[in-house]
């Protein structure tokens, strides 16, 4: 019997794990509070927005896990990566703890690495580049829909407003995940979709800085200019889908409640 008779059927009994159910329903919980106004608004924002974050960083790496899979790595079902299971994840520091505390310090949105891909069982080059392209292709999407929803629904709901700020800022969060993550810097996807097609002595040589690569551009964009550059795109991103930079901005300062 061929790996793949073994571990296809084990893959589709693997639904949704209670871990992340527990945390759409916590994402869930604080898009109530901060509709109704239940409680102190500033904390329904802070629970949709980590929640929202927590949920998208699990879909993001579940991409890159599917296309993993049916690219040919098999093993990343036997590893529980189509769980999504954050806790099963290979990092957690990189994946789940260091993408939160950029959004806590900076507001900056970053998935980390997570999954562990065997690349040796991914036949063909542009099969690599799809792998590494599918997580970043999620955050395009759901900053695509929040964008929208925003754009469109707020206006017409003014009474609503701490809950469309949250999530204008939970917007704004996958705006610049999804334009970060696309620079081909080591370390991060954008460089994962090109390295199939670099020399073989590029790739050793970015392997060795891979795991700095996300962290020299963190420190990147406490440059002042490079900061007003970067967020000045995602403000024109924004605006063009009918979003008022301003509205994200007030979700920000009601999900850094500890500065109020």
């Amino acid at each position: 019997m061929t790996e793949q008779h073994l571990t296809e059927p084990a893959a589709r009994r693997r639904g949704p794990s209670p871990v992340f159910l527990a945390l759409v329903a916590l994402t869930g919980l604080g898009a109530w509070m901060a509709w109704t106004g239940a409680g102190d608004p500033r904390l329904g924002v802070f629970v949709l927005v980590t929640g929202g974050w927590v949920v998208s960083l699990c879909l993001h790496e579940f991409a890159h896990a599917l296309t993993a899979y049916r690219a040919g790595d098999h093993s990343v079902a036997d590893k529980g990566y189509l769980g999504l299971n954050p806790l099963r994840y290979t990092d957690a520091m990189m994946s789940i703890v260091l993408p939160l505390v950029f959004v806590v310090l900076g507001g900056i949105g970053l998935p980390g690495g997570a999954v562990w891909i065997e690349h040796g069982r991914i036949p063909g080059r542009l099969r690599h580049s799809l792998v590494s392209a599918a997580g970043p292709l999620v955050n395009v999407v759901l900053a695509a829909v929040l964008l929208v929803a925003v754009g469109r629904l707020a206006p017409a709901m003014p009474e609503r407003s701490v809950f469309w700020a949250g999530l204008a800022f939970l917007a704004i969060l996958q705006v610049s995940a999804s334009l970060l993550n696309l620079l081909p810097v080591p370390g991060l996807d954008g460089f994962g979709i090109v390295e199939p097609w670099l020399p073989p002595a590029w790739s050793e040589r970015a392997a060795g800085v891979g795991p700095f690569g996300i962290l020299v551009v963190f420190a990147l964009l406490w440059v002042p200019e490079v900061n007003q550059g970067f967020f000045g795109l995602v403000d024109a991103v924004a605006r063009a889908a009918g979003v008022e930079p301003i509205l994200a901005g007030l979700g920000q300062a009601l999900f850094r409640f500890w500065q109020s």
